[in-house]
């Protein structure tokens, strides 16, 4: 299976809740577990249970120090918890914050924001983390991925699900789906910007999400492909995740899990948002000098990143490489790249997998993804829209 984290994280509404006093946090920082519902006929639930078992398992070992990990999970679409994870006596027990029997809209800004809200209020602290699980289409409006499967384009790739075969993630699904401007704004109502937010969905590594988001967190976590539906391994990694994070430690176990795992595919990279800007400033000097010609044989030289066809997804090293004909402006452009996804916390398996195509081969790889050479019909339209193309075109 293989997840992917809706390219449509938009923006958590302010709930009156944000605006409440709430009393001085007793912690440095809590970590919010996120799985909300991933449709009725999801197979993700039962890994998005196996996740949070495999987070207790750390929980137990004592690992907190004056931190919190919090959990909301949706176990069908009707219902929702909020627990916190708390060791004691050498175990980890599932204490009870809130049970919602009427949920907020959790796809819209404000629906987002009020769960924010009930964490801030029953977990405060100093800062903030959160991971998000479920299917993902990295930048992609949501209703142009709803209006799809009304006029017969594409199929999307959690729609080539194989019994038989490993299954990926993404974000909302079919039906619910969050925008990602939604997801940004949420955030920055809900007054909670994030250390960081690991995005447990596919295609969530790309430069038009972390631009979009380059206020919300400081660090994303995230792959450029699909991920398989087994999901982030939480026992190995949880302990890297909380106290001072070790994000070079969170990826290396992610890759050498993925390298023993049955379907040995995973890719991963954190970018840091605070360099977003400076990225931007190159790669549109880039686009003022230089136009890259999409023919047939240069779009098929690019390193692609999912198996769609037409292409979605490039390298975002490989594209630019491909075009840019000034060598001191690509070595700055390489420079600043190595500052925003930094190669330390680049990691791949030699291949990595699609439900759309399979297999395939990772020749290059920069850790991050774009979508500015893809003539495919479902983004020629959107990319001008997103404040990546904006701020480099």
């Amino acid at each position: 299976m293989i997840r992917c984290l809706f390219l449509l994280l938009s923006v958590l509404f302010l709930s009156t809740a944000c605006h409440e006093k709430i009393a001085a946090p007793p912690t440095s920082r809590t970590l919010l577990m996120y799985f909300p519902w991933s449709g009725d006929s999801s197979p993700l639930t039962h890994f998005f249970e196996q996740n949070i078992e495999d987070m207790e398992s750390v929980v137990a070992q004592g690992v907190l120090r004056n931190e919190r990990v919090v959990v909301f999970f949706m176990p069908n679409r009707m219902q929702a918890e909020l627990f916190e994870l708390r060791a004691e006596n050498g175990a980890c027990r599932r204490v009870q914050l809130k049970s919602y029997t009427d949920l907020p809209d959790f796809t819209t800004a404000d629906g987002l924001a009020s769960i924010l809200g009930d964490v801030r209020r029953a977990a405060p602290a100093l800062r903030y983390a959160m991971t998000v699980s479920c299917h993902g289409m990295a930048w992609l409006p949501a209703s142009q991925v709803r209006a799809g499967y009304h006029v017969g384009r594409e199929k999307e790739h959690w729609e080539y699900e194989n019994p038989d075969g490993p299954v990926t993630r993404w974000f909302g699904g079919s039906v619910y789906q969050t925008e990602i401007e939604d997801f940004a704004a949420g955030i920055a109502q809900a007054g909670m910007k994030m250390d960081y937010i690991l995005f447990d969905d596919c295609y969530m590594a790309t430069v038009e999400v972390a631009y979009a988001l380059r206020h919300a967190a400081e660090r994303l976590i995230a792959s450029p492909t699909e991920v398989m539906g087994a999901g982030f391994p939480y026992a190995s990694i949880g302990r890297y995740m909380v106290g001072q994070v070790d994000y070079a430690a969170v990826c290396r176990e992610f890759y050498e899990f993925y390298m023993t795992y049955p379907y040995p595919y995973g890719t991963i990279s954190v970018t840091e948002c605070a360099e977003m800007e400076a990225l931007a400033d190159v790669m549109r000097r880039i686009n003022e000098r230089f136009t890259f010609d999409p023919t047939s044989a240069n779009l098929a030289a690019l390193q692609r990143m999912d198996g769609y066809s037409p292409v979605r997804f490039f390298d975002l090293g490989d594209y630019v490489r491909a075009f840019c004909d000034d060598p001191a402006l690509l070595a700055e452009f390489e420079a600043q790249l190595e500052r925003t996804v930094p190669s330390a916390c680049r990691y791949h398996t030699p291949y990595f997998y699609s439900m759309s195509n399979g297999a395939n081969l990772v020749r290059t790889y920069s850790g991050i993804t774009t979508s500015d050479p893809s003539i495919s019909p479902a983004l020629v339209d959107a990319k001008p829209s997103t404040e990546w193309w904006q701020a480099t075109h």
